[in-house]
């Protein structure tokens, strides 16, 4: 696929900021825009292009954003509208583009349309802009002609949320009586919004104009494969899925009418040609993920598969040529990710310790010189392991709807450590960080990485400027060279990547070696290790 004018995002690097855990600024133990603000000449000398916002709407934060109540607003803890201003001002004055989380699945409970669905009767119009349904009887549904049998008392199907547990909750009517019960995918603060009732859209379409207005430069679409349900509410046909695990039978997820949607929301970022929409789509066929890239959806969505893959040649190649593929059906930009706020630090999922750092460093650099969009999660840059964190410290809505049997994500949301030799490391002034830093992070705050070239941090400013000044991507494909089995080698945009997966050092290709993730083995690529070759 030749790209002769491809727009800002095709080839950009993100960088993926979760606010409660990049810097604090008013020392209040939680990551603000204020921190953010006072950090962008870090991701200025990185060399990132656009940043992406974990949510920073207003909130009880009952899932840490992810349950908006006002999507119009930013939440005081963060700073604020102001803060949001002057962050998109001055990230714009470094030529820095600020991309923002969108949630349209569902609103948190305290949103005023939830609260007055609450207050109304069943069949109302303030019901309908949510999922509320009648439950079935205490017996597969079937009539009973006591009249002390409450036949409601089931949830109307057998959906698990996401996050453990049922997916519905019971209400209790204003006259004091058991009620109706409506879904949530996600927590029950949680409610997702009827996708049918045109005040959803229209509310949403509100949202969009109101960042777009003030210069936001795209969204990030929360659970972009949900919204829409199917007819009827069919059971789940398997209802003991894990906790974030889903499969392309899951009746919760991928229902055609979500398109619809997408559709509407592209024509209104259709009004501002410098915008982006980057869905979050876990939907693993490859024909079923290339619809939502049509040209009249979203622009780009997340592919998965690396993030999924085992450090293993076939296995990683696969998730390559897999992803490739699926981007290809739509004729878009491919996306790649090793880490988010969802998922276990790859430093972590690669062994750990020296080996897993290793490893990390290695596919930073696969990563990095495929065609299309990356997108760094902040601290990957600093090689920061997931954090066990104790079981009076976690906050994650899973750890208690699983009733304590799953951990969750904190371990990927421990704050950032930027100085010092003691927690907590710069990121605030106060030491009751909301999550707990571990003590023996000295050696991985940005202050120590800066004064060691051969820090990760180095790496990774090394690896971006490379990516900037000597890749030229003219297409979205690899050509791939075959080594041995245990080694990956392709070429793109004139650049040969070498990854060594196997356990004795590689020969290299003739070539002018850019730059390795770790110092050569007698000239050879050393395992767990890559390379960068120029070609021309």
């Amino acid at each position: 696929m030749t790209r002769s004018a491809a727009p800002w995002w095709a080839n950009a690097i993100f960088y993926q900021i979760y606010p409660r855990s990049f810097a604090d600024s008013n020392g209040d133990g939680v990551g603000d825009l204020g921190g953010v603000v006072a950090h962008l000449d870090h991701l200025s000398w990185l060399g990132v292009d656009a940043i992406w916002l974990n949510p920073v709407m207003v909130s009880p934060m009952a899932d840490h954003g992810y349950d908006v109540a006002d999507p119009r607003d930013v939440d005081p803890l963060f700073g604020g509208l102001a803060a949001l201003e002057r962050l998109i001002d001055a990230a714009h004055a470094r030529g820095i583009r600020i991309t923002m989380d969108l949630v349209p699945n569902h609103t948190s409970s305290a949103h005023a349309w939830f609260q007055a669905a609450l207050a109304a009767r069943p069949g109302s119009l303030e019901r309908d802009r949510y999922i509320f349904r009648d439950g079935r009887g205490p017996s597969g549904g079937q009539e009973r002609s006591d009249p002390g049998i409450d036949m409601g008392a089931s949830p109307p199907n057998n959906w698990v949320s996401v996050f453990g547990g049922p997916a519905w909750t019971r209400v209790t009517e204003a006259d004091g009586t058991p009620g109706q019960w409506y879904l949530h995918l996600f927590d029950a603060e949680q409610p997702d919004l009827n996708w049918e009732n045109p005040e959803t859209f229209e509310d949403l379409e509100k949202t969009l104009r109101f960042w777009l207005d003030r210069g936001v430069d795209g969204f990030r679409i929360d659970v972009a494969h949900g919204m829409a349900k199917p007819p009827g509410l069919p059971d789940m046909t398997n209802p003991d899925l894990e906790m974030l695990t889903l499969d392309d039978d899951d009746p919760r997820f991928n229902h055609e009418g979500v398109h619809e949607i997408h559709r509407g929301i592209r024509s209104v970022l259709d009004d501002y040609p410098h915008a982006v929409t980057i869905g979050e789509i876990w939907v693993f066929e490859n024909e079923d993920f290339a619809k939502y890239l049509r040209p009249d959806e979203l622009h780009m969505g997340f592919n998965f598969r690396l993030v999924r893959a085992e450090f293993d040649a076939a296995d990683i190649r696969g998730a390559i040529e897999n992803a490739l593929a699926a981007a290809s059906l739509a004729d878009a930009s491919p996306t790649w990710t090793l880490s988010n706020h969802d998922v276990e630090r790859e430093v972590s999922r690669y062994g750990g310790g020296v080996r897993g750092l290793a490893r990390a460093r290695a596919m930073a650099m696969l990563m990095l010189a495929l065609p299309g969009a990356m997108f760094l999660y902040n601290g990957e840059e600093l090689g920061l392991p997931n954090v066990e964190l104790p079981d009076d410290a976690l906050q994650d809505p899973v750890w208690e709807r699983s009733g304590h049997t799953e951990r969750g994500r904190d371990g990927c949301r421990v704050p950032m450590p930027w100085a010092g030799a003691v927690p907590p490391f710069g990121f605030s002034s106060n030491p009751d960080t909301w999550l707990p830093m571990p003590s023996d992070w000295e050696s991985l705050t940005v202050e120590r990485q800066l004064a060691d070239p051969d820090s990760t941090l180095a790496f990774f400013r090394t690896i971006l400027q490379l990516r900037h000044n000597r890749f030229h991507f003219t297409e979205y494909d690899v050509e791939w060279l075959q080594l041995r089995p245990d080694a990956l080698a392709f070429l793109s945009g004139g650049v040969l990547c070498v990854l060594n997966a196997g356990s004795t050092a590689l020969p290299l290709p003739p070539g002018e070696l850019l730059t390795a993730s770790a110092p050569l083995d007698d000239g050879k690529l050393a395992p767990d290790s890559a390379a960068w070759i120029a070609t021309g």
